[in-house]
């Protein structure tokens, strides 16, 4: 019997335009499963050994796989992948910062803050201000409110910056569409070891290349890094900033859920309810939103 002909382009048509979001969830969930492992080395290297080990091995990672090398540079590019980096080391540092002195759950609630306000700039229709509400209303749901005066403003400060990193990250990706994603997440990932190395080194000093702390930095590079960065380039190039935006809410919602499998943490039902909001907001901006024209 002879084997029916695969259209391979109409295939690749069909499913083209759920790719990105398929990468942007599976982004979040690497991430937070990564985090997990993270957090088991903070009482060895202190948070920026942490945040140097992970970035710096998901560069020689994705250099490895990738190899930018190969790829021609155009006018500005330089410039707009240090930005890039620089965004993304940034971020990863101060946020670990955070999580010193700060809960995981409303760390994430406040560095998405950042993405929120990118979305919230880039909305036009009413009903993209409904999705974001719903978003903003999860998020405030999962925060802990009756212990908001005990927070320790240092770590809130820094969960702030990286806020303000985390949208630049996006705006930055953004400019970075024309080349393709694993050499441009690779090169970003390599400015951003270099600007978080000197402070892992600080804290941690000959710490960072012992064995047996390596072993558990390969998995938190991966997984928290190389991956979800690289599905976040594929998913940012797909969709409007205002999207990305809003579906990165479902960040703590993932977290919130994981805590569940990998921490058996239980969710009252205010925590569930904030779930159900945000899940609407990432749904809602899926069904209305419309291809943007692409730029000159």
């Amino acid at each position: 019997m002879t084997a029916l002909p695969v259209n391979t382009a109409a295939f690749r048509t069909r499913w083209a335009p759920i790719v990105p979001y398929v990468a942007l969830f599976a982004a979040m969930i690497s991430l937070c499963f990564g985090t997990s492992f993270a957090k088991q080395l903070f009482p060895l290297v202190g948070a920026q050994g942490t945040a140097a080990l992970r970035v710096g091995l998901a560069a020689i990672i994705l250099t490895a796989l990738f190899r930018p090398w190969r790829i021609r540079l155009g006018p500005g590019d330089l410039g707009r992948l240090v930005a890039f980096g620089a965004a993304m080391g940034l971020l990863n540092l101060t946020f670990y910062l955070s999580l010193k002195t700060i809960p995981l759950g409303l760390a994430l609630a406040i560095e998405f803050t950042g993405p929120l306000a990118l979305a919230l700039i880039h909305a036009r229709r009413p009903v993209h201000f409904a999705c974001i509400g719903l978003a903003a209303l999860g998020l405030v749901l999962l925060l802990p409110i009756n212990g908001a005066s005990s927070l320790d403003p240092v770590g809130v400060g820094f969960a702030l910056i990286a806020a303000v990193c985390w949208a630049l990250y996006i705006v930055f990706g953004k400019r970075l569409g024309h080349i393709p994603a694993g050499p441009s997440v690779a090169l970003g990932m390599t400015v951003a070891a270099l600007v978080i190395l000197p402070f892992g080194a600080a804290e941690a000093g000959l710490k960072l290349i012992h064995p047996s702390i390596l072993v558990v930095a390969v998995v938190v590079a991966i997984a928290s890094s190389a991956v979800p960065y690289s599905l976040d380039m594929i998913a940012m190039r797909g969709m409007p900033k205002r999207t990305f935006g809003v579906l990165l809410s479902a960040e703590p919602a993932i977290g919130a859920v994981a805590g569940v499998f990998f921490l058996h943490e239980l969710l009252s039902g205010q925590q569930w309810l904030a779930i159900g909001a945000i899940v609407a907001a990432s749904a809602g901006a899926i069904l209305t939103t419309r291809p943007e024209t692409p730029a000159a």
